[in-house]
């Protein structure tokens, strides 16, 4: 085999396995945006292959990855801070207002929507110092080394963070929490 080949066997190996757990994270930071999120791991894996040599074998890749992915994120958030924005035909076009009727169980649906909905909102809208931390640990399961090494701080720092945006968390949907009989 080839260099090259070795390369590429070697990065397909160790870290294409890890695209669902980017693909993850990419829809956290997004927003759900499932295009953006796509794009956003397209470009952080071809990032990495490009630095796979820098990537030292029998460390942790998928920390390693989704560090890149969470660079990638950041950059194209603060470059796009400086372009105009821009607006989808399809997010102003005329949408049918009988869409939840055309289930078999639309009220189901609805409240199963609204349920995920309320708490991915309340997540969404905690701000990125928070909200990478929760959407690492809670719904990605790393651990707190791993959280630090990904957002380059402090272990400390990641216990602290997680902490104030599930205390945030809470304070957000208690309410709604009660209201769906979670808490009385």
């Amino acid at each position: 085999m080839t260099e090259d080949a070795d390369k590429r066997q070697q990065f397909e190996t160790e870290a294409l396995v890890h695209m669902d757990a980017l693909y993850g994270l990419a829809l956290r930071l997004t927003g759900g945006d499932a295009a953006r999120s796509e794009d956003l791991v397209q470009d952080s894996l071809l990032k990495a292959f490009r630095a796979w040599d820098d990537f030292r074998l029998g460390t942790n890749c998928r920390a390693w990855l989704m560090t890149i992915l969470r660079n990638t994120f950041i950059n194209e958030f603060r470059s796009a801070q400086r372009r105009p924005t821009s607006v989808e035909y399809d997010e102003v076009a005329d949408r049918s207002v009988f869409a939840e009727v055309s289930s078999v169980d639309p009220e189901g649906n609805f409240f199963e929507r609204l349920i995920d909905k309320e708490v991915i909102a309340a997540v969404d809208a905690l701000p990125d110092d928070f909200r990478i931390p929760i959407v690492l640990s809670d719904l990605e399961g790393l651990s707190y080394q791993e959280i630090s090494e990904i957002m380059e701080i402090p272990v400390g720092t990641v216990k602290s963070r997680l902490f104030r945006a599930r205390k945030r968390l809470q304070r957000k949907l208690y309410e709604y929490a009660v209201e769906m009989g979670y808490l009385s």
